[in-house]
């Protein structure tokens, strides 16, 4: 039976390019998403830009441009390099976008008619020369935990400053002056009235969670919700469609995590669909969030806080596909060291289906994993060289070999390549994609094993009929085998099934049924040094 199928792709922030951090959060989607259409769901695959925000004004002051040419210059960046990485997204879209903008202030106006979204007055820090408001972002201090200048959202060390910390010892980074504490009127999302039903979500739903986003959330939970500021000063961000909150725009987080909607309606809008059977309490429809470690929250508690708060029995996210952290070289990433590698400097160097199966094979799924040239060369060449590689260019490239006859399938292989089959799925809808992977590499080598133990180079000259039949074998192991790994690897996946004129797409067993006439047969992977 086909289900409904969403898988929400972070939204990367426009003021930096991606590097390898963003890849191991957001290529987990990918590949859900390939797989979910192999077997025939109904998938809307869906990300964005996140275009507003502090950080974002922060830049283009210093760099004297508008936000928007900043949001913009990175959008295009992102697309690129989604585009290159070969991301099969259904709707890369903006929070920008004017589609997006107008829905989310309706959604906002709803929230808050159905009062989950309240006034309050709070402390806050305030620049007196600036003669503003900052947020966190906008201050700088001396970190209390490691001693170091911090800005006020996190130091590297890990240590979040508190409110008093900002009042009391920070200042701006604009001007430089200590900042004083001034009251200020913002919009709050009432998260302390939603506890009881966010509680009632996360038992509900966390064994289909990873084990980080499970302890995340109930961190959270257990030291009670508090309610959160849905407005800031700023001028640039979306509008809030809210009288006497003209000169405030909407808080970036809020915005960003409401684009899986908006996104969602835009997509079935343009391809005459009803958006509403994705996200209105559909028992057949699974939905799919895809984070790095540092967004559970916004997908685990504020993205089902504002669904609730529509009170339109809105579907809540099914799986929290939340990975830990990647290091290089033995060191977090970190803006300030400037030691990220960005995933348009490896696409220039190494194959790009190379860098998919390095990174969903050896992603930081339940621990940080490090990250550094030599591993990923290391697994380059043994797995997809010396294994994968090797058995495709001996099977398809045996000298003197013209053509495939179709043969007789042996039991063990049929048996075996349909439990790969059953494994890798399982374990894909179990987001257990190393396993997933583990499973196909274990039917390169049973095919590497095949290969060697019935020694088709000697039956070539003794037994053609019983070598033709061997190397059929071989064929049918390596066509799924390329039908298994599409999802992983598109690319060379493509390549194979043109040298063996296939031209299924499902995820059910590839039968040859006729001739092949094999021609231009090249390695798929070369060494790397």
């Amino acid at each position: 039976m086909k289900r409904n199928i969403i898988i929400g792709g972070a939204w990367p922030y426009a003021n930096s390019s991606l590097h390898l951090g963003h890849l191991v959060a957001l290529l987990p989607g990918d590949l859900l998403a390939r797989y979910h259409r192999k077997i025939g769901d109904n998938v809307i695959y869906i990300s964005g830009t996140d275009c507003h925000g502090t950080p974002i004004t922060i830049r283009a002051k210093k760099e004297n441009k508008k936000p928007k040419e900043i949001s913009d210059f990175y959008n295009e960046e992102f697309s690129k390099t989604f585009q290159k990485m070969n991301f099969s997204y259904d709707l890369y879209t903006q929070t920008e976008d004017e589609y997006h903008k107008e829905k989310v202030k309706e959604i906002f106006k709803k929230i808050y008619d159905n009062k989950y979204i309240v006034e309050k007055e709070e402390p806050q820090p305030y620049c007196p020369k600036c003669n503003k408001f900052l947020a966190d972002r906008e201050l700088v201090l001396i970190c209390p935990n490691c001693g170091n200048e911090t800005k006020g959202e996190e130091c590297d060390c890990g240590y979040v400053p508190t409110m008093d910390d900002l009042i009391n010892f920070a200042h701006c980074q604009e001007c430089g002056t200590k900042v004083v504490e001034k009251n200020n009127k913002n919009l709050y999302i009432t998260l302390s009235k939603l506890q009881s039903e966010i509680e009632i979500y996360y038992k509900n739903n966390k064994e289909k969670w990873r084990k980080n986003a499970q302890n995340e959330t109930l961190k959270y939970l257990s030291q009670g919700l508090i309610d959160r500021a849905v407005t800031r000063d700023l001028e640039w961000g979306i509008d809030i469609p809210i009288i006497g909150y003209e000169k405030k725009r909407m808080y970036v987080w809020i915005d960003a995590v409401l684009g899986y909607i908006t996104a969602t309606m835009k997509y079935c809008e343009e391809h005459n669909l009803d958006w509403k059977k994705y996200w209105k309490g559909n028992e057949e429809t699974i939905i799919y969030m895809v984070h790095g470690k540092d967004n559970i929250i916004f997908h685990s508690i504020i993205l089902p806080a504002l669904l609730i708060s529509m009170q339109e029995n809105m579907k809540l996210p099914d799986k929290m596909v939340s990975c830990e952290y990647l290091n290089i070289n033995n060191e977090k990433i970190s803006k300030s060291k400037g030691n990220g590698i960005t995933i348009l400097d490896l696409t220039e160097k190494y194959d790009i289906d190379s860098i998919r199966y390095y990174f969903l094979s050896n992603g930081p799924e339940k621990k940080d994993t490090n990250f550094g040239t030599e591993e990923f060369k290391n697994v380059h060449n043994s797995d997809l060289v010396n294994k994968y590689g090797n058995f495709i260019n001996r099977t398809l490239n045996f000298k003197g070999l013209e053509e495939i006859k179709p043969g007789k399938i042996e039991k063990e292989i049929d048996e075996k390549i349909s439990k790969t089959y059953n494994e890798v799925s399982k374990y894909l809808e179990n987001l257990e994609f190393r396993k997933a992977i583990e499973e196909i590499i274990d039917l390169v080598e049973f095919g590497n094993k095949y290969y060697d133990d019935e020694k088709p180079w000697i039956l070539f000259k003794e037994d053609i009929n019983k070598f033709n039949n061997i190397i059929y074998n071989c064929a049918t192991i390596i066509a799924n085998l390329a039908n298994l790994f599409e999802p992983i690897m598109p690319i060379s996946s493509e390549k194979i099934k043109n040298y063996l004129n296939i031209n299924e797409s499902g995820w059910e067993k590839i039968v040859i049924k006729e001739k092949i006439q094999l021609k231009n047969i090249t390695p798929l992977f070369e060494r790397l040094k």
